[in-house]
């Protein structure tokens, strides 16, 4: 009876492969500390598949991902890996029908299930997948504030001073993640306009996008009327993004030009996206962001 009262207190977390294809011992190295940790874990069929670049068909990938949806028994769903596809199969969805649904959790593709997450109402964790899971020493600061995000204790990062910092202090929801996945949602109904949330916070993070595309993409934003919703910025990572000669200015010089006309905080160089140093974020939960001119602070 004790042994089956500490199984069904566990918190189960269920792996899913709903984008690219992933290496196999990834998902085992993950499972293996997350079981060490007091989890119970289990996977989706599909999530060690493979078919061309994705990690099953789509018709595959959304079974997996319905069924672990619509499972009662299960608090997360770790993604194992982004890459591509989730585009393919977000319109086809189910929209979530009871109460209780498990929190996402992953970033750069998995961005799509963050906006699906916040159109039914539902947080999920903008955070470190498998690879990370498995490859990061257990004493790293990822690792650590990985853990207490799931288990749900209060995140505060203390980030340095940016130069092209604007101050100031909101209290919002935060919203956002990779900036061409929130880009390719535009003019659908995830996209970052159709989020009903209080005082939206967005944050944005890129990689291996040529510096004009991500000016591109930031006018977009400004032209749709996302910019001038929005209560603050947030910008992480631009991992692979090379400063382009011909634009004038540092890739961050242009998304804090195309934010000039608001008065919002924004903090850069926030460290999250696609590095090694990947903190967690809550998409949808209450959020404090404090920019000023000695040390910036975020608090969920």
């Amino acid at each position: 009876m004790q042994i089956f009262l500490y199984f069904c207190g566990m918190k189960h977390i269920h792996i899913l492969s709903p984008s690219g294809a992933i290496d196999p011992s990834y998902i085992d190295g993950a499972a293996v500390r997350l079981r060490s940790w007091g989890f119970r874990v289990s996977e989706g069929e599909h999530a060690r598949g493979c078919w061309g670049r994705f990690s099953g068909t789509d018709d595959e990938r959304l079974a997996d991902l319905t069924l672990a949806l619509q499972d009662p028994s299960i608090d997360y769903i770790l993604c194992s890996r982004g890459g591509y596809g989730l585009q393919r199969i977000l319109s086809r969805l189910s929209p979530l029908t009871s109460q209780h649904s498990p929190s996402i959790i992953g970033f750069s593709d998995i961005t799509e299930l963050h906006q699906w997450s916040l159109c039914h109402g539902q947080a999920s964790l903008h955070g470190l997948m498998c690879k990370h899971l498995t490859e990061l020493p257990e004493d790293s600061e990822m690792i650590a504030n990985w853990r207490k995000a799931i288990e749900n204790q209060p995140l505060r990062y203390e980030v340095p001073a940016h130069p092209l910092n604007r101050a100031g202090e909101v209290q919002g929801t935060l919203i956002g993640g990779n900036l061409s996945v929130l880009y390719g949602l535009q003019a659908t109904p995830f996209q970052l306009s159709t989020i009903n949330v209080q005082q939206p916070i967005l944050f944005i993070e890129d990689i291996a996008e040529r510096h004009y595309h991500i000016d591109r993409m930031m006018q977009n934003l400004k032209m749709s009327g996302v910019l001038s919703q929005i209560n603050g910025l947030i910008v992480g990572q631009f991992s692979d993004c090379e400063d382009d000669s011909g634009m004038h200015e540092s890739i961050y010089e242009t998304i804090r030009r195309a934010v000039e006309d608001y008065d919002y905080p924004v903090l850069f160089n926030f460290p999250a996206g696609h590095v090694e140093r990947n903190m967690p974020l809550w998409m949808g939960k209450p959020t404090t962001l404090k920019v000023s001119s000695s040390l910036c602070i975020l608090q969920q």
